[in-house]
């Protein structure tokens, strides 16, 4: 057991911390046993862990658990991106979230990181043509955490959306690596056009509580959006944009403000 725990730990030490973490919280709180034994411990990989959760979360009276498992299961199989990433998400949010003290707390219980697996798991289909289905996952993920991507939106790895609740993001929407994004943000449109008419999230950006940004506009890696603005215009690389309508008021202060997590706009050389 010490051997095969080992080698686990050496090819996926992600998925050996998580199930270490899982047999540590079975016996600090035996009445949870159920719950992790059958979300985690009897799994034997990251993968199967997270199309477990996310078919028990998602599953109706319109669709059960194990349809959409077995769903899941193929886009995981298919795709290896798509655990690669969770992985990713799994390490930001435990280095950006002051209340993640474990890697197993999002898979358990992080909505936000739960409503990005099956967001993925939605482009997945997307991109296999099968729109329908797609639409069913974004349905269910909207209704169940309160979170609604589209399943066309492009979302990169190493994502954190801290508490998550009522962000939406929009069709054509792109979002970068290592962004992180606080609740009631909307990447969305600002009329009835087709076509790309969503923001594009370059990588490392920390976007603030209640921010909305509009258009097919760029917000520049390193840059932060200050809770509550309206950003309606491009935003430069490393710069802060703060206001109704957002306006640039100083640096971001560093490369990732995304993982520095600092939303204060003291020391930002403000310029009014």
């Amino acid at each position: 057991m010490a051997e095969t725990r080992a080698k686990i730990a050496e090819l996926d030490p992600v998925w050996a911390r998580i199930t270490q973490e899982a047999e540590a919280a079975v016996a600090a709180e035996p009445l949870l046993g159920g719950m992790v034994h059958v979300s985690v411990l009897h799994h034997a990989t990251i993968e199967g862990a997270l199309a477990f959760r996310i078919a028990m979360k998602l599953a109706n009276g319109e669709m059960s658990d194990q349809i959409l498992r077995e769903i899941c299961d193929k886009a995981y199989a298919s795709d290896p991106w798509l655990a690669r990433a969770a992985r990713a998400d799994i390490r930001a949010t435990f280095e950006r979230d002051p209340a993640c003290h474990r890697f197993l707390q999002p898979l358990l219980y992080f909505k936000g990181f739960q409503a990005i697996q099956c967001q993925r798991v939605a482009h997945w289909l997307w991109g296999q043509g099968r729109q329908d289905l797609a639409f069913f996952i974004q349905m269910r993920t909207s209704e169940v955490f309160g979170v609604d991507i589209h399943p066309a939106a492009k979302i990169g790895q190493g994502i954190m959306l801290d508490h998550a609740h009522s962000i939406v993001i929009g069709e054509t929407a792109v979002v970068g690596n290592d962004v992180s994004i606080l609740h009631s943000v909307t990447l969305g449109g600002t009329g009835k056009e087709d076509e790309d008419r969503h923001p594009k999230i370059s990588d490392g950006v920390l976007i603030g509580a209640g921010a909305k940004i509009l258009g097919n506009i760029r917000i520049g890696a390193g840059s932060r959006i200050a809770a509550g603005s309206v950003v309606l215009e491009e935003v430069p690389p490393c710069k802060t944009v703060a206001g109704v309508p957002a306006k640039i008021v100083g640096d971001a202060g560093c490369d990732q403000p995304s993982r520095d997590m600092d939303q204060k706009l003291t020391g930002c050389n403000c310029s009014g």
